[in-house]
This record gives C-alpha cells, structure tokens and sequence, in this order.
C-alpha cells in the first residue's frame, strides 16, 4: 500500500472513526410501527462499540504513532484519549441509566436534557456525517482492496462495495448485526496473527522511550510533534455512542449500555497498549514511521491482517448506513426538519425512507471522491456531541436535580475532565474547523429554534426543557443577596404592568416591549376587577407568550380582588420576595375623576416600595410618531446647576436611563433640554447639560439645548419629537399639569418616579 493510499485511509479514519452505531427505536405511537427487534447487551453495544474502536488507526498507525513518539510517548499519548474517551463513557453510561434515551441517542440525550434547539443543533451535523463517514470508510475499503488486486477500477469497487452494505442495512438492522459478528471473527484472527508472530523475539531491538521531535537532533531523524501524534491518533479512541445509540432496541438498555460501553472501553485499550508495546520491539522508529504497513509485514499471516482491516472499514461504513437513518428518523419525529413525516416513516420495522436518503447523500459524497478536506470537519461535529453529553451530566449532578437519578453516579471530576478533554482535543485536531463546527451547530440552534417557535401550544407542551434551566434559575437566585439586587450598577428595567382589560394593553405593547429589551423583563398583572380571572388569565397568556416570542422575559400572574387599587398595592408588596422583583410600574395617564386619584395612591405605595414610576401619555394623534427623536427634560437643583444637587432633588436617574435605553434601540437624535429664566443663565446651564452627559457617559453627538423662557415656551419653539420624557413632582403629583403636557409638546410623553434603585452616574 502507498503512502498516498494509506494517507486516504487514514484521513477517512480522522474523519469518521468516531462514527457510532445505529440510534434507537421509535415508539409504535410516534412512527406507526415498532422496531420489533430486540438485542442483548453483547450484540447491541458491545459488539458495535468495539469494532467501531478498533479500526484503521490500529491497522495503519499505531507503528508511526510509536515510530514518531516512543514507546513512552505512544503509551503516554494512548493514555490521554483513553482517559478522554473513557470519561466521556461513564458519563455516557450515567446518562443510559437515569433515563430511556430513546431514538436518535445523542441527539435524545440533548433533546431531554436542553430542549430540541440543542438537541436538532447537535443532530442535524451529526446525522449528516453519517454518510460523509460511510463514504470515506468505503475509500478506505477500496485502498486495501486495491492492494491486493491493484487493477480494479476505483469507482466501479466503491459502488460495489456501497451496493453490498446498502443492501445489508435496507434488508434489516439484525442482518447488519449478524454480518459484524463475522467481521469481529476477521479481527480477532487478525490480532491472533499479529501477536502470534516470532518478530518481536526474532531479533531483540533497541527500545527508543522517546521520539525525536521538530527541533531536535537524534541521529539525523526528526519526527512529528507531541501533539501532532496526539491529533492523528485521538480518533481511534472514540466511537463510544453506539450502544447508546441502540437503546430504543435494546432489551435492558440501563444494564447493557453501562456493561457494553464500558467493557469495550476496556478491552479496546488493553489491546491498543498491547500493540504499542509490541511494535516497540519490532523495529527502529525510522522504520515504524516510515512503513505505514509494518504491522501487516511483520504479522504471522499477513493476509489475516489485512482481512481484519478491510472487516474494520466495513463494519464502520455499514454502522453509519444502519445509525444514521435513525437520527433522521427521531427528528422527523419531533417535526423539527423539513418533511418531517416523511423521514419519520417506518416500513417493515425499518426507516426506510430516512435510509434511501442516507444512501443518496452517501453516494453524491462518493462521487466528490476526496473527502479529507472535510474529515477533519466530521471529527468536529462528533467532538462537540461529547462534549455536550459531559455538560448534562456534570449540569443535572450539580445542580442537584431530583430527576437525576442514575444508578450508576459517577464523581462530577470524571464529566468535567471528559468535557476539558474533548475541547482540548477539537482545538489540538484542527482549531479552524472547530470554529466552523461550533458556528455551524450555533446557526441550526437559531434555525431550529423558530422551527420550534411557531408550534402550537399542545405540541410545544412536548418540547419542554427538562427543569434544568429552572434549577440554574434556583441556583443563581439561592447567591443573590438583597443587597446583590440594590445594587444599583446592575439595574435594569423589571416592568410591572397592572392589566385590566388588554386591549388596553395591547394599545401600550410596543411601548413595553421598547422599555424592556434587550434584558429587563415585563411583569404582567391581572387585575379581576372588570371581567372574570377565567375570562382574563387566557388571554393574559396569550400577550405574555407574544411578548416571550419577541425576546422579552414576560410572566403573569393574577389578582382577584375588586378594588383595583388594592389590587395594584397587594401585587406590588407580594412580588417585593421575587427573585425578578419589579422595580418600576408602569401606567397609563388616567383621565380627570376618580381613576386618576387612585392613580397618586399607587404612586405614592410604589415609591414606599422603593418602585419607580413610568406614567405614559399618548398623543391622541401621533402617537410614537417614528419613534425616533426623543427630547430629555432636566432641571436643576433646589441649590443651582450642580449636577450633584439635581440627582438629589429629581429624578434625573430615570430620564437619563429611560432615554438612553430607547435612543440606543430607536436611533435618531437624543436631546438634553433645559430651560432657564433669565440670560446670565446660559453658560451655567449648559455647563450643567455638558456635565450631566460626562456623568452619565453620554457619546458627543447627544444634543444639549437651552431655552429662555418658560417650560411653555420651549415646548412651542422646539420641533416635536416623538417622545418626551418628564420627572414628576413626588409629592402629590400633578396629572392635570401631566395631561397638558402631553398636548403642549406634541408627542406622547413618559412622565417617571425615581425610586433611589437606580443610577445614571454609577
């Protein structure tokens, strides 16, 4: 075999020996047949765990990976992706018996533990190399084969040998089973013959410990670096899903995934040291490295070894034929990729369907005839898919979850090495196609998440995440103190919003919804004074949903009470104990009469809760207008224009904020007014204006105006923006004076009420 040829070989094996084995059975409800068959823990995950361990590394580069590092560097380098791999198979393992994984295993494990937007964002590039990996392990087939017949014609064995495992996997699962057995049979012979052989005695070699490295001199021969090795090899040592993958087929999968996974782990590495010890003693490193088929040359019966080789390669590329139609086939399930149904579908207890599409990607990757420009992509997807099992597992043990409950518990050190260990190797492998890799699964997240988004609520009822999220909530909530959320650098706007008839509320919407992004939240409180909770929370709901939709936190909650007033007081003092405790309250500017004197009643309890007030008056006819320019009104202090002393005295906290929040989300232009009442005022007031904007950190291009004259007067000379922002008197507020205002200025107004939460200048 050439260098070229064993260089194909093995970039098919860099790319796809993490492949695993085929994913689960879907329930009889789901597909509409059940996958009858059921295996044991030998033929469902020991036996498929272990052959897709040992394969066309162990064939073709154990001899240069001792050949270029030592038998101490090999048994070192053997050592870090056994540990690697041997974590991520615990947890694995712990995974399998705290939960039915069910269809699609890695893609279920993400699905019921982080939601369908991970879980899809996982499954989608996993399944997809699936037929990228049956194609190159078909390459690698055919390189063996051309080997020993070297005028055959590449692209007719390619098909050939497609046609073959194609048929095996459409005939049935438990065909492709019966057919590894004999392959186990050709890699058992094959070790047979290689440790059988006299070559290790024949003539006792020197042991070289360490290799020679770029950079340094060992009698003229220079190899390739610690971590270069370490790249090449890593791959071997994955491949660990595929008993997992078969769990919706497995009769005991919470007793057969822990044994087989773990028992294959274990067998795997015993033979991988074994060989390393053993190419150790059959030659130099100059030859180790030099001969990709030194093992084959120096085994017992050579043709034994290359048999198990070709058995390698074809057992890897008929897993992938036989694994990959069922990830397809559990997303269909869960509606989250184009037809859907379509690929959900099950005939003669196989999904069919899903496989004629694998076959048909397989064979375009055929036709492409080299893909180990993107094998190092393939080894991406599989990676991030381990590192996602370490991060459930090491998540739900933290958090203490009640629904954690595996029978096999393993220590948090074993996933948290497991996940350190998988990004190191991803960005030691190739660091370029790991950011690709990770953009690639952040873009389906965002896809499938509006897939998801637009379900109905009885089926998004299904999609719920597991209570993980709500555990980080707790946690998180558990370490904040109160002073931790008066703290007035972290504040941002928690709306509480009084709601007695939506439509109402629906006028206020994009008012609301520009007041809490990007990252404050909206509180929506049903008042069931004027119609029944039964007739208010639905639809309550609804608003509260829409607002979630357009990436606000919104939640609601209701209050049966009859006084409306009372009912504003009672919601304001409860969710004073809320983790999200509102820190202003939003209402809308009451016409003259009683309502509005129930109004400065809220007022009032709202700021002897330390909540701030948003008071909004819309104009009757333009409303927000462009939503564009907006002016600040500031007025000085009780004592002058220090800046200081007007903090103090008014409530420049929240004008400033308010304003900067929705000239930042509107654009447009930003105006600080003033206004003064004699000339000799002038410079001291915009001194005033420019320092405010020093200490609230204003950029340069925020207007600072200065008018003479009286508040009526600016109003009149000014052109109208589409909002104006006021401070309101805190003692017995004046909305009569607020109503006016409105009309005066032209443009629908924000009238608000400092709470003492709140900085500007911090």
């Amino acid at each position: 075999m050439t260098e070229a040829e064993v260089g194909a070989e093995v970039g098919a094996k860099v790319g796809a020996e993490v492949g695993d084995g085929q994913p689960g059975r879907a329930s009889e409800a789901e597909s509409g047949a059940a996958l009858t068959t059921r295996f044991g823990t030998f033929t469902g995950v020991f036996t498929p765990t272990l052959l897709t361990i040992l394969g066309v590394i162990m064939y073709v580069r154990i001899g240069w990976v001792v050949g270029n590092a030592g038998l101490g560097g090999a048994l070192l380098i053997l050592g870090l992706g056994i540990l690697i791999t041997f974590c991520t198979g615990l947890s694995l393992s712990s995974i399998a018996t705290n939960t039915r994984i069910g269809a699609g295993g890695p893609y279920a494990i993400m699905n019921k533990s982080l939601g369908l937007e991970v879980g899809g964002s996982i499954g989608i590039p996993l399944y997809l190399t699936r037929p990228l990996g049956v194609a190159m392990y078909i390459f690698g087939f055919r390189e063996g084969l051309l080997w020993i017949v070297p005028t055959l014609p590449a692209l007719a064995v390619d098909l050939g040998i497609f046609a073959i495992l194609f048929g095996i996997a459409y005939r049935s699962a438990d065909l492709a089973f019966k057919t590894q057995y004999m392959i186990m049979v050709a890699i058992g012979l094959s070790l047979i013959s290689i440790f059988g052989s006299p070559a290790p005695f024949a003539e006792e070699a020197a042991i070289t410990w360490w290799g020679a490295y770029p950079g340094e001199i060992e009698t003229g021969f220079s190899g390739t670096t610690f971590w270069g090795v370490f790249a090449v090899f890593f791959p071997a040592t994955t491949g660990i899903l595929a008993g997992a993958n078969m769990s919706g087929d497995l009769k005991d999968p919470r007793r057969a995934i822990p044994l087989g996974t773990m028992w294959a782990i274990l067998i795997s590495s015993v033979i991988y040291f074994a060989l390393a010890v053993w190419v150790a003693h059959t030659g130099t490193l100059e030859e180790l490295a030099s001969n990709y088929n030194h093992i084959i040359d120096s085994s017992l019966f050579p043709p034994l070894v290359l048999a198990g080789l070709l058995g390698a390669t074809a057992s890897s590329a008929l897993a992938g034929l036989v694994g990959g139609p069922r990830i397809l086939m559990a997303m269909g399930q869960n509606e989250i990729i184009p037809y859907s149904r379509h690929w959900a579908r099950i005939e003669g207890g196989e999904p069919r369907n899903a496989l004629a599409m694998t076959g048909v990607l397989t064979l375009a990757a055929i036709m492409v005839r080299d893909l180990n420009a993107i094998a190092p992509l393939v080894t991406m997807f599989f990676l991030i898919t381990y590192c996602m099992i370490n991060v459930v597992v090491l998540v739900e043990g933290s958090l203490g979850l009640v629904s954690y409950r595996p029978t096999l518990r393993v220590p948090l050190l074993v996933p948290t090495l497991g996940l350190l260990g998988c990004l190191f190797s991803m960005f030691i492998i190739n660091p370029i196609f790991s950011l690709i890799s990770v953009g690639v699964v952040i873009a389906l997240y965002f896809f499938i998440r509006r897939r998801v988004a637009g379900r109905s609520r009885a089926k998004a009822k299904e999609d719920v995440r597991s209570s993980i999220f709500t555990a980080f909530a707790e946690w998180a909530a558990a370490r904040v103190t109160p002073e931790d959320s008066d703290n007035v650098r972290a504040w941002k706007p928690h709306v509480l919003v009084p709601v007695e008839d939506v439509e109402i509320l629906r006028g206020n919407y994009p008012t609301l919804i520009d007041l809490a992004q990007p990252e404050g939240s909206i509180k929506l409180l049903g008042l069931a004074t004027e119609q029944p909770a039964s007739a208010l929370a639905p639809r309550l709901e609804r608003v509260g949903r829409a607002m979630r939709e357009q990436g606000v936190l919104a939640s609601w909650s209701m209050v049966r009470l009859r006084d409306r007033t009372t009912a504003v007081i009672v919601g304001l003092e409860a969710l004073q104990g809320a983790f999200f405790r509102p820190n202003l309250l939003f209402l809308r500017l009451p016409p003259a009469g009683q309502v509005r004197d129930d109004v400065c009643v809220m007022l009032q309890a709202a700021l002897a809760n330390r909540v701030g007030v948003v008071l909004f008056g819309a104009h009757p006819s333009a409303g927000l207008g462009r939503r564009r320019d907006i002016h600040l009104w500031v007025r000085r202090g009780r004592n002058g224009w220090e800046p200081n002393d007007a903090f103090e005295s008014g409530n420049l906290n929240l004008i400033l904020l308010i304003g900067y929040r929705l000239w930042r989300l509107w654009g447009g232009r930003l105006s600080l007014v003033t206004v003064i009442s004699a000339a000799d005022e002038a410079p001291h007031a915009a001194a005033f204006l420019d320092e405010l904007c020093d200490l609230a950190r204003f950029p340069a291009r925020v207007e600072r105006r200065v008018i003479e004259g009286d508040l009526e007067t600016a109003l009149e000379s000014l052109p109208a923006p589409d909002l104006s922002i006021f401070g309101l008197q805190r003692e017995s507020p004046d909305l009569a004076w607020a109503e006016h205002t409105v009309h005066a200025s032209r443009s629908s107004c924000l009238f608000v009420l400092d709470s003492g939460r709140e900085s500007a200048r911090d």
